[in-house]
C-alpha cells in the first residue's frame, strides 16, 4: 500500500459528496478509491468512513485522520516546491566579466569545465572593459566581474579566488643588446613596458622589498597581454602575469630579471551583488571555480 496515496485518496473523500466525485478529482476509478479507504481502514484498525446508497461522510476519526493527512501531504507539497524552485534557480543564465589576460588563461578554461558539469547554466564570458568602479557590472547585468585588486567597495561582495604571480621579463635578445639589470636601479637605463594600472613597481618582499615608480616608460598600454608579446618582440622590460609568459609559444625566448626580488603575488577576486539572496547559479559557479583553481593553481 502506498501510504501518501491512500492518504491523499482519504483526503479527496473529505471534500467531495461521493466516491466517484473524489474518483474523478484523483483521475482514478471509484473502485480505486473505495479500495484505498478500506485499505487505510485496515491499516489504522478503525473505520473512518460511513458508507450509505446515496452519500458516504467520515466517522470522527475519520474526519481526525484526514485533518493530519491533509496537513502532512501540504508539508510534502511545500518541500517539493521548494526543492524544485532551488532546482531551477540553479539553472539559468550566468553573466561573467573579467579582464582578458585573466580570462585568456586558465579562467577560460574553467568555465568551460563549469559548463561541461553545470550543462543547465548558460554562461556569458566577456572578456575586457571592466569599469574602475568596481560596482559598475552590476548595473551592465552581469552577476561576477573578476579583479585582481581586493576593492574596499561595500556595495559588493568580494570573494577570493586564487593566486596570481608575477615577474620581471625581457627577451633574452634585448638583454644581450642591453645588458641585465643586477639591481632595480638599473632598471632606469632600460627600456620598460608599463601597463596603465601599474605605474609604480614593487620589488621582493620583506627587508628587500623595493618601490619603483616608472617615470617615462618606453611603451604603455592597459592589456597584459599587449606588454606580455612586446616583451617577445625585443622592446624591453615588463611587469606582466607570470601564467602570460608561461603559456606563450615563445615563452623559451622570455627571461625572468631579477629572480632574487620577484614582484610580490597578488589575489585574484570574485565580485557580486550583495545581500543574503545571492542566485543559487551564482554561489554553484563560486563554489566551483575556487575549487578548479585549488585543483590546477597557477604556478
Amino acid at each position: 500500500m502506498d501510504r501518501f496515496a491512500v492518504m491523499r485518496t482519504l483526503v479527496s473523500v473529505a471534500h467531495a459528496p461521493s466516491f466517484s466525485a473524489a474518483a474523478a478529482e484523483l483521475s482514478i476509478s471509484p473502485s480505486l478509491v473505495s479500495r484505498h479507504v478500506a485499505d487505510l481502514e485496515s491499516q489504522l484498525g478503525v473505520r473512518l468512513v460511513n458508507r450509505t446508497a446515496r452519500s458516504v461522510s467520515l466517522t470522527l476519526d475519520g474526519e481526525q485522520y484526514a485533518e493530519f493527512a491533509e496537513r502532512i501531504l501540504s508539508e510534502i507539497d511545500e518541500q517539493d516546491a521548494t526543492l524544485s524552485h532551488t532546482k531551477r534557480s540553479s539553472e539559468g543564465r550566468l553573466s561573467i566579466i573579467s579582464p582578458k589576460w585573466i580570462g585568456l588563461q586558465e579562467l577560460g578554461l574553467a568555465v568551460g569545465e563549469f559548463r561541461l558539469e553545470h550543462p543547465g547554466i548558460r554562461v556569458k564570458l566577456q572578456l575586457g572593459g571592466i569599469s574602475d568602479r568596481t560596482h559598475d557590472f552590476l548595473d551592465q547585468g552581469f552577476d561576477i566581474a573578476f579583479h585582481a585588486r581586493h576593492p574596499s567597495d561595500s556595495r559588493v561582495k568580494v570573494r577570493r579566488i586564487t593566486d596570481l604571480p608575477f615577474m620581471l621579463a625581457a627577451s633574452s635578445g634585448y638583454l644581450e643588446r642591453r645588458g641585465t639589470p643586477a639591481s632595480p636601479p638599473e632598471l632606469s637605463d632600460h627600456d620598460l613596458l608599463t601597463h596603465t594600472g601599474d605605474p609604480v613597481w614593487h620589488l621582493g618582499e620583506g627587508d628587500q622589498a623595493t618601490r619603483l615608480r616608472v617615470q617615462e616608460p618606453a611603451f604603455t598600454s592597459n592589456a597584459y597581454s599587449i606588454i606580455e608579446q612586446m616583451i617577445e618582440l625585443g622592446c624591453g622590460i615588463g611587469h606582466v602575469p607570470r601564467t602570460l609568459v608561461q603559456h606563450s609559444t615563445r615563452a623559451a625566448e622570455v627571461v625572468e630579471v631579477l629572480p632574487h626580488l620577484p614582484p610580490p603575488t597578488r589575489s585574484l577576486y570574485a565580485l557580486h551583488a550583495p545581500g543574503d539572496a545571492t542566485p543559487e547559479r551564482v554561489k554553484i559557479f563560486l563554489r566551483f571555480i575556487t575549487d578548479w583553481f585549488k585543483r590546477a593553481p597557477s604556478s
